[in-house]
């Protein structure tokens, strides 16, 4: 069993300020060393993948917390154009909506997404989910070019 690499980027695609904010506070909490980067739009999300403009040097994420509920080109469109991209496709995208649709849930399966969670309304479980989540896809699975 090889150890886990020292740090995977962590891009956050999230428009609410408040759920910005349970995040980077259970990053804290759970002492997760993974850098987290923010975004709050799907645009945005897309020229930082895609290191476009201020986002030319940014790093590229070892996962994706993807809102669905986003201004300007929505979570789905976001997903859908990542996991279209060769260079992209390969890097895990966990859907974290509000949202517990079944049709959004089973839409996002179809565009590829590697997991669906469904945000906790409270903060303590909220922060466990947030862990659970860095504990899988950083320390359990392996992952991509790495």
């Amino acid at each position: 069993m090889t150890s886990p690499p020292e740090h995977v980027h962590v891009l956050l695609v999230e428009d609410d300020p408040g759920d910005v904010l349970m995040t980077k506070e259970a990053f804290e909490h759970h002492k997760i060393r993974n850098p987290l980067h923010v975004v709050s739009d799907g645009a945005e999300a897309l020229r930082f993948l895609r290191k476009e403009g201020e986002y030319a040097d940014a790093p590229r994420p070892g996962l994706i917390l993807l809102d669905l509920n986003l201004p300007r080109v929505n979570g789905r469109e976001v997903l859908a154009e990542v996991k279209s991209d060769s260079a992209l496709r390969s890097i895990p995208v966990v859907v974290l909506t509000t949202s517990a649709a079944e049709e959004d849930i089973l839409r996002s399966y179809d565009l590829h997404a590697n997991a669906y969670v469904t945000k906790p309304v409270d903060f303590s479980s909220f922060m466990d989910v947030i862990r659970q989540i860095d504990d899988f896809f950083v320390t359990v699975v392996q992952l991509p070019g790495r």
